[in-house]
């Protein structure tokens, strides 16, 4: 990621570090901390940055910020800008984006699983909202 360029244009994208290798080019879009997150939480409908900074308590706006730029510039989330500053701005799955929905259902369901198998149910839920179907 470029870290000279403006805030709110999306960067090119951001090339595969292991060139010709279909996991690579997977984990490098949608690795990472909260980007399966993310994309869970604009599956469900767009949101202004406030929303889903809100929702994700824990993670800083710094992060948030870096997280979305890098999901634009993978052509998974689009940003749109609703007038002038301070107006808010909206972000939603672009078309390409909503092809992640069945992987991102997938991990849900995991992780369900692997919460029971852990023991940890009292972490499953409501607490990040997620605990809804993507399909």
């Amino acid at each position: 990621m470029d870290k000279n360029a403006p805030a709110g244009n999306p960067s090119p994208a951001r090339p595969n570090p292991l060139p010709g290798c279909p996991m690579a080019a997977a984990f490098a879009a949608i690795g990472g901390k909260w980007k399966l997150t993310l994309v869970y939480w604009l599956a469900h409908g767009e949101s202004h940055f406030a929303g889903l900074r809100r929702r994700a308590a824990p993670i800083t706006a710094k992060v948030l910020a870096e997280q979305l730029r890098e999901l634009e510039a993978d052509g998974l989330v689009e940003r749109v800008v609703t007038g002038p500053v301070p107006a808010p701005v909206i972000y939603r799955l672009t078309p390409y984006g909503t092809t992640v929905r069945p992987v991102v259902e997938s991990v849900r369901v995991w992780g369900e699983a692997h919460l029971r198998h852990t023991d940890d149910e009292a972490a499953a839920g409501e607490a990040m909202g997620c605990a809804h179907s993507v399909a």
